[in-house]
């Protein structure tokens, strides 16, 4: 059962991938009434505000160039900045809402998630986000996540809060997927990672994949729901940095949310790369709280 009460905290992460804006996205969700449709539907809403970002701009002449991961010495220190607030202030008996922010945060946020013990994590995206520095076409962090999660990755990240891999690949499942860099294909191929393309969704139907996610985490007590705006189709979802055409329907992206807060187990979620400034009257931020209220167990009837 979902916890009663819901602890956000905003992380407006924008240097992990190369478009400006999505360091706004918290703002949006905010606006979009995100605290006050929580406690609609009944539950307590603390809002922990905003982890301290630096601004590219500031940052841009210290970047590390010595590896192919833009920024990494600001990102490393975001997300752990995101892992020490989230230890701090997040309970046993709270559900974590993590709103970013690009997916790079996730680093830091499920960090804190496995720390309190194993956890199936449900990656909902377009991109499996499994290059590393050596793989990466465009050295964006936010394409390396769930390699650094897993362990392979630039060492700072991967020692984020702790050290060592957080994720067991076993405990990782993939929906929504459809587009995968070359040598990364080789990558999500070798390892132990279940991977839902849109074409399994295409034929087996939504239903069917959410069903198949729960039976691969049946023996976990907790999920871990990673959500990136761009796992749906463009046309709901307009304001993301990466668009990929093909992709989640609105009531399938509604349908998997519905299903997976029905199995009782979903302890926290990301909500990433809203991008208000590529939005169209804060649609995207609109669809992000939609889908947060549906794994908090709001229904039709």
């Amino acid at each position: 059962m979902i916890q009663k009460t819901i602890r956000i905290f905003g992380i407006p992460m924008d240097l992990g991938q190369n478009r400006r804006g999505v360091d706004m996205g918290p703002s949006a969700v905010r606006y979009a009434q995100l605290k006050e449709r929580i406690q609609q539907l009944g539950f307590t809403a603390h809002d922990e505000g905003n982890i301290t970002v630096s601004q590219a701009e500031e940052t841009v002449t210290a970047a590390d160039s010595s590896i192919n991961a833009h920024f990494l010495p600001q990102v490393t220190q975001v997300c752990q900045s995101t892992y020490e607030a989230i230890t701090d202030c997040w309970q046993d008996d709270e559900f974590g809402l993590f709103i970013g922010g690009d997916h790079s945060l996730s680093i830091g946020t499920i960090a804190a998630v496995a720390a309190r013990g194993d956890v199936g994590v449900l990656w909902v995206d377009a991109h499996t986000d499994m290059n590393t520095p050596q793989t990466s076409p465009s050295g964006n962090i936010h394409g390396m996540s769930v390699a650094t999660l897993l362990g392979d990755g630039a060492e700072s990240l991967v020692d984020v809060g702790y050290a060592g891999a957080k994720l067991k690949p076993e405990n990782v499942a993939m929906v929504g997927i459809r587009s995968v860099d070359g040598i990364e294909r080789d990558t999500v191929r070798k390892s132990r990672v279940t991977v839902h393309t849109m074409s399994d969704i295409d034929v087996q139907g939504i239903h069917v994949i959410a069903q198949k996610v729960l039976d691969q985490f049946a023996h976990l007590d907790r999920i871990h729901v990673s959500f990136d705006l761009d796992s749906c189709e463009p046309r709901i979802a307009p304001g993301v940095g990466t668009p990929v055409m093909g992709g989640l329907t609105y009531r399938e992206a509604h349908l998997l949310m519905e299903i997976l807060s029905a199995s009782g187990k979903v302890y926290s979620m990301d909500v990433v790369e809203i991008n208000p400034i590529l939005d169209s009257r804060n649609q995207t931020a609109k669809i992000a709280v939609e889908m947060i209220l549906s794994l908090l167990g709001k229904q039709i009837l």
